[in-house]
């Protein structure tokens, strides 16, 4: 389902068909491509996308492909279907056209190989040229589109005619007119002129009775007559004669061969298909041509990855006003389904949200999409938006009433397959309620699975994207210090507003943002930081994560390979003690051989006993040898093994540790007093958490409670009353510092205790410098430096009104004169 209908016109939609429309240049090509309609076909979708962008290459690499425009055979066919109609000479040549592009296209594809265009090669199969159509249309039509004289006998015959009397005629008239010029009777300039198809000769009205023939027609001031001269009458009949016999055989031979082809009226219109979807395919390459638009991914598990992404209009716009857009870089997944953007108005909040939408469209619709070809685009059932105002004072509704009619229907027909992009979420009433609302609304939207992207200003709803799964940050960047939005979407944290800065900065007079500051609080003024400390802490503690999973498994990994080195190592260690073993004992056996043949040959020799002796004394202590190696072979085959079981325990105990972390458990509590009951009014906070709240209002199981300037709804199941001891000293503005102890070493190893932000803006460096604090604060340095240059003195002042804020710095002050002076700030820390 799309919603609502009007969705083509609010993303530019429209237009864009209309450019790619444009293109086409038959009739067929414009009718297939306004039935190219929002599809949920995964295998329709991955068809018309590959037959656009195997067009496209085709236009791109291929010189030679027959690439003359198309031609419609409607008409053709429409007369071919009729009994006794025939084809005019212009249809027959322009059927010729037809049947010859259609036969070229389908050849020259089928002779590019199985799969350079494997989708243009199916819709090219069966495609007949009709060879012996085209023959028998060249054997009637020449090259210019005549009738030629040949194609039947009879015609030869009367052109034939019509020449010999054409030359009779012209003979005779020349004769006429050369006299009646010798007779005075028309000017000596005269020349023969044709009327209504006849010859005539020019005279003058006064010498009009002296001239014996018809008169055709006069000149528009009645001063000269055009004449048909007696003696050429009987000729120009017969030529009119001629002339009509001409035209019934031509009538005849066009009949013949409309009633030859008209059993073959339907193969024949399935060659008009072939061309105009080819038409309507082309067209969509042109245009992605011309814009830059590629074949995206299909995601296969629920993603939806921008990268590089346009609007097209827009990007249209700004090219012709020499400017370059900005494209945007975004994702959607399963962990992140729903989107809430954030930042300055005119930053380009609106514009993050039509390009979504117009690239999902165009997707879906079959259309090559203007974003980078490694995008990755999932197929929705369902796409929804709610932008723009749609107040009505025929309907009774206003801006917000419209607001909350959308959001009714979008409720209604969300599902775990819907895309819904809403623009200024929750604006357009009162400001609490309006935000209670739409975070109430965006909470039912999580639940039902949908995926979207959301503009907001509200800080309830950026808190709340912080605080629930499923549901991410995104801010569009600003230049703070020279005021401009620089249209670029960051993920993972909310959008400020800026409105103080700006207002500063455009020289509203400071006691007015003074009270303006006093009238919002400070909690509000602060809420915005504190969701950017909050996201940045997120993403550290993520990337944090991310870091010991990848370490983990590369240790699991050089285990799992050391064990199976270990492994190889020992079963190659017993073959060779086998191989060795087996040799030594042969080589026992044949010395005892050797050794009982020496002693028997000492007995028939009667030799001496103690020889005998000492011969088999010194084969005993070879063999005591063989046996001790063998021996130390075994003890070191055992060290491996012991080695072996070792690595093994070590990647038991680490599994079972695992486990254990993963399903441990808090201790019980201890049995505490019966917990006080939760009215309005009371003082709570939500269990397992810290902040504390104000209960405002019930409705049903739900609560309504304010978290400083943040009203949101909650289970009153999840509130545990907390005492106004409790709730006040919770309250204190106290920023606790956090300490890390793991990887602080390897901190400590790899930490300078100087940056250099000179040339940077102020955005980019106030990042910079709060991870390089919050580092030197983590390892526990005394002193670090900061260089910023002295320039204009705005860098320096913003870096030092944000070290103002950290509780850590016990000051910060310029280096010494000498050694940079105003260009170099020293942050000294507070000792513990």
């Amino acid at each position: 389902m799309i919603y609502p209908a009007n969705f083509e016109q609010k993303v530019g939609f429209d237009r864009l068909r209309e450019q790619v429309a444009s293109l086409c240049t038959i009739r067929g090509g414009e009718e297939r491509l306004s039935a190219e309609k929002f599809s949920c076909d995964r295998r329709e979708i991955e068809r018309r996308l590959s037959l656009a962008d195997e067009m496209r290459r085709l236009l791109l690499l291929e010189r030679d492909f027959p690439n003359d425009d198309f031609v419609d055979t409607d008409s053709i066919l429409a007369k071919l279907r009729i009994e006794g109609s025939f084809l005019e000479v212009e249809e027959v040549v322009r059927l010729r056209q037809a049947l010859a592009a259609a036969g070229g296209i389908a050849t020259f594809i089928a002779g590019r190989g199985e799969e350079l265009y494997p989708e243009l090669r199916r819709r090219s199969a069966g495609v007949e040229a009709f060879p012996e159509i085209i023959r028998a249309i060249d054997g009637i039509v020449d090259q210019y589109g005549k009738v030629r004289d040949n194609a039947s006998a009879e015609l030869q015959q009367i052109r034939r005619s019509i020449r010999e009397r054409e030359g009779q005629a012209a003979k005779r008239l020349q004769q006429v007119l050369t006299n009646a010029k010798s007779a005075g009777i028309v000017d000596a300039d005269a020349v023969l002129s044709i009327r209504d198809g006849r010859a005539v000769i020019p005279v003058a009205a006064a010498n009009k009775r002296k001239l014996q023939g018809f008169i055709h027609d006069e000149s528009a001031t009645g001063k000269t007559f055009y004449i048909e001269p007696v003696e050429v009458v009987e000729i120009n009949n017969e030529l009119k004669e001629l002339e009509y016999a001409e035209r019934r055989e031509i009538v005849r031979i066009l009949q013949a061969f409309t009633d030859g082809i008209r059993p073959e009226a339907e193969r024949i219109a399935e060659v008009g298909d072939y061309l105009a979807d080819l038409d309507m395919i082309r067209a969509k390459a042109r245009w992605a041509i011309a814009n830059g638009a590629g074949k995206p991914v299909v995601s296969t598990d629920d993603r939806l990855v921008l990268r590089n992404a346009r609007h097209p209009l827009l990007e249209q716009t700004l090219r012709v006003q020499g400017k370059a857009i900005v494209p945007l870089e975004m994702q959607l997944d399963k962990n992140s389904r729903i989107l809430v953007i954030s930042g300055p108005n005119a930053g380009g909040k609106s514009v993050c949200l039509k390009t979504t939408g117009i690239v999902q469209y165009m997707f879906q619709c079959g259309f090559l999409v203007t974003a980078s070809e490694v995008s990755e685009l999932s197929i929705f059932r369902n796409v929804m938006i709610d932008i723009g105002d749609e107040q009505s004072i025929d309907d009774d509704l206003s801006t917000y009433s419209s607001h909350l009619v959308n959001m009714k229907n979008m409720l209604g027909g969300a599902s775990g397959q819907t895309l819904i992009l809403i623009d200024e979420f929750g604006s357009g009433t009162e400001p609490v309620l309006g935000g209670a609302i739409a975070e109430a609304i965006l909470d039912r939207l999580r639940e039902k699975g949908c995926y979207g992207v959301i503009t907001t200003h509200y800080a309830n709803i950026k808190y709340y994207a912080s605080n629930t799964e499923g549901v991410a940050n995104g801010a569009m960047m600003f230049d703070v210090q020279n005021i401009r939005p620089l249209f670029k979407l960051e993920m993972g944290r909310p959008g400020s507003s800026f409105a103080i800065e700006i207002a500063r900065k455009i020289g509203l007079p400071e006691e007015i943002i003074r009270d303006a500051s006093e009238k919002a609080g400070s909690d509000h003024i602060n809420i915005e930081k504190q969701l950017r400390e909050i996201a940045r802490d997120k993403h550290y503690w993520a990337q944090k994560r991310d870091r010991i999973r990848i370490a983990d498994r590369k240790v699991e990994e050089l285990e799992q390979n050391y064990t199976e080195q270990l492994s190889r190592i020992r079963e190659e260690r017993s073959a060779i003690l086998k191989r060795a073993k087996e040799e030594a004992q042969q080589l026992i056996a044949d010395a005892n051989r050797q050794i009982e043949n020496t002693i028997r040959t000492i007995r028939e020799a009667q030799a001496e006993k103690e020889l005998t002796r000492l011969a088999r004394k010194e084969f005993d202590g070879f063999r005591d040898q063989v046996e001790r190696a063998d021996a130390v072979d075994t003890s070191h085959d055992e060290r491996v093994v012991r080695e072996m079981e070792k690595l093994e325990r070590r990647r038991q105990r680490r599994e079972e540790r695992r486990q254990q972390a993963g399903e441990s458990r808090p201790p019980e509590p201890a049995p505490q007093v019966k917990p006080r009951e939760v009215e309005v009014g009371s003082k709570v906070r939500i269990a397992g958490q810290d902040i504390p709240g104000v209960v405002l209002s019930f409705k049903g199981k739900k609560a309504q409670v304010a978290f400083g300037q943040i009203l949101t709804t909650v289970d009153r199941s999840v509130l545990v009353a907390i005492s106004g001891a409790e709730y006040k000293q919770a309250t204190q503005p106290v920023q606790p510092r956090i300490s890390v102890s793991a990887d602080v070493s390897a901190r400590k190893l790899n930490f300078k205790d100087h940056i250099d932000v000179r040339g940077l803006r102020a955005a980019e460096a106030l990042e910079i410098v709060r991870d390089f604090i919050d580092d030197a604060i983590m390892v526990g340095v005394g002193t670090v430096t900061i260089l910023h240059g002295k320039g204009t003195g705005a860098l320096k002042e913003e870096i030092r009104r944000y070290l103002r804020s950290v509780p850590e710095v016990q000051r910060a002050v310029d280096e010494h004169a000498d050694r940079g002076g105003a260009g170099i700030t020293v942050v000294t820390f507070k000792s513990e």
